[in-house]
Order: structure tokens, then sequence, then C-alpha cells
């Protein structure tokens, strides 16, 4: 039976509304559930029986892990707006990045395993809170279990838009499922040299894959769209983590994006700093410093020279008591 929906915000409607309500919505959750089978879900290609609870690259089986949910206000001020971005963190990954900061999450699989009925709990918890928008961070590996869980919480009253908060490290065949489910995309563009990536991430083919992400992201929902009320609506954000040493990667990361659409809106993060093996391990002593404000500056300019003009800029103020992250019972 098809359920009626209404927006929850006036003059704003998410665009998985149609979907659900063709029916759409649950056959692309079907064919998402097939991928799991022998597993193709991102560009690994493990080709293991998620479906039976196996697992490679990942670390996740049949149902997504989460590590944490909470009204996150660090996120880009169109996101986190005044009531912060409900982000979902979920465990696992499937990039291998030497600095990662939440390397704890990411190579453990530390969290609490979520059928997609908990998961829509979630999400339709921090729409309670009043988040701006559903935020789900590192998706890459669980997009069929993210599609069953939006299926499930629509009924119950989903009205937010949702943010795809990944590493840029996905399926072009996993990002189609997603077409006219996700409003805004925020891939992470990190690193321009296949050896680059190799070394520092695993995974070699990372820059071909990101580049043809982030072009599917881009066909679907276009450059960045705003509210009346400053909040970002609908279209690509991509960040790219400015790295020590790194500024030949950041040319040419800023500059394929301005040959895609000088419109695009980028984020330029400065808060690299060595964690895990690059603190420790000495074969990553090049990377093991923090970012220096010159080259920062550096980056915006060779943005600008690309021709990109949409750069993010912080105004807001962030409560000293936001963004408390909320473990997820088991």
């Amino acid at each position: 039976m098809r359920v009626k929906t209404r927006p929850a915000t006036k003059g704003f409607a998410p665009t998985y509304l149609r979907l659900y309500e063709s029916g759409e919505l649950g056959e692309r959750v079907d064919r998402a559930l097939l991928a799991l089978r022998s597993c193709e879900v991102c560009p690994r290609n493990c080709r293991v029986n998620r479906l039976e609870d196996r697992f490679a690259v990942c670390k996740t089986g049949r149902h997504a892990v989460v590590a944490s949910y909470f009204p996150h206000f660090g996120e880009e001020d169109c996101l986190r707006g005044w009531k912060g971005s409900g982000t979902i963190f979920f465990s696992g990954c499937n990039l291998r990045c030497v600095f990662c900061q939440n390397w704890d999450i990411s190579q453990n699989a530390v969290g609490a395993e979520c059928p997609p009925e908990k998961v829509a709990g979630l999400m339709l918890d921090l729409q309670r809170q009043g988040c701006h928008n559903i935020n789900f961070v590192t998706p890459e590996h669980v997009v069929p279990q993210v599609l069953e869980a939006i299926a499930l919480a629509i009924p119950r009253g989903l009205r937010l838009p949702i943010v795809y908060n990944t590493s840029a490290y996905d399926s072009v065949a996993s990002l189609k499922l997603l077409d006219g489910i996700v409003d805004i995309y925020m891939p992470d563009f990190k690193f321009w040299e296949r050896e680059t990536a190799r070394r520092l991430a695993k995974a070699k083919d990372y820059p071909d894959r990101a580049r043809e992400a982030i072009q599917e992201m881009h066909r679907q929902v276009g450059p960045l769209k705003f509210g009346h009320d400053g909040l970002a609506r609908r279209g690509v954000l991509v960040r790219h983590l400015v790295m020590p040493g790194r500024l030949e990667d950041t040319r040419q990361i800023v500059g394929w994006l301005a040959g895609l659409s000088k419109d695009t809106y980028l984020n330029l993060m400065d808060q690299y700093y060595p964690a895990w093996k690059a603190k420790t391990n000495p074969r990553f002593a090049d990377i093991n410093r923090r970012v220096t404000h010159p080259e920062m500056a550096q980056a915006a300019g060779l943005a600008r020279a690309a021709g990109l003009w949409r750069l993010d800029e912080r105004w807001r103020q962030v409560s000293p008591w936001a963004g408390l992250a909320r473990a997820v019972e088991r």
C-alpha cells in the first residue's frame, strides 16, 4: 500500500518522497540487497556473501555498524545551521588511510550492529531533536543498509534532506541506486596520484574511482543550492583535506573540479594532523606534521586561480555544549 507523504518544511520536499510514493524506492532496496550476495557495493568488489554475515575489507556483514549519532555542530555552516547536522557515524571503511583521525572506528568496526529498523529510529530521533538534515558518515560500504533504513523511516515521518558524507571511494552502480534519494552529496577528494593513494590509503585506483563518483554525483544533483535560510538543500559539496607537502595533488584536484563546474562548492579543510600510523610509523615521516598557514593560503590561491569561487568560509560560533556524541545502545 502506498502512503501519501507531505514535507515537514514548508517549500521543501526531499526528493525521496516521490520515489517512495511510486514504489521505486522499494525496488531500489531489492536491487541493492542483491549486491550484498557477492559484495560489489564499493570499488573493492570483495565478492563475499554479506547476506550470510560474512565480510572482508569493511568488516561489516549483513547489518550496518553504528559508532555514534548526534547533532553535529562541526560541519559546514550550510549543514549544521543552528540545530546541527544529524550525523550517523558508520563503523568500518573501505580505505586504509594511514592518517585517519577516526581510525579506532574506521579500522576496528567499533559500535553497535544496527538492523534497518534501528537505523531508521536513529534518523527519526535526530529529526525530533531539530536537526536540519540526516548526515550519513562513511556510508560507502553500507549503501543497501542505508536504503533499507530510509524506506522504513519515510512512512514513520522522515522528511529531512539526506547528506551522503563520503571519502569518494564509491561504486558508481551504488550511487545510481541513490539517484533521487540523496539530496546533498559531500565527497572528500583526497588524492590525485595513484601512487599516493596506494601508499597512504592502500587503494591505488582511488583517484579514478573518485573522479567517476563525483561526476555521477554532479550529474544527479548539480552544484550546491541553498534555501532562503542559508541551509544547503540540494547539490554537491566537495571537501579536500589539504595535506603537508602535497599541494601538487591540490593543484590537480581543484583544476579538475573547475573543469567539471566552476560553480563547485569547495571546502578546503585545514584540520589535518598526524594520527594513527602517520604519527608513529617512520615510513610516513613526510606527513608527520600539521599543515602550515602558508600551505593553506597557497591551496586557496590554487583554487581561485583554477576558477573556483565558491569556497567555504565559517561564520557562526559553535556552542561549547554542542556536538556531544550519543552512543548507540546494543
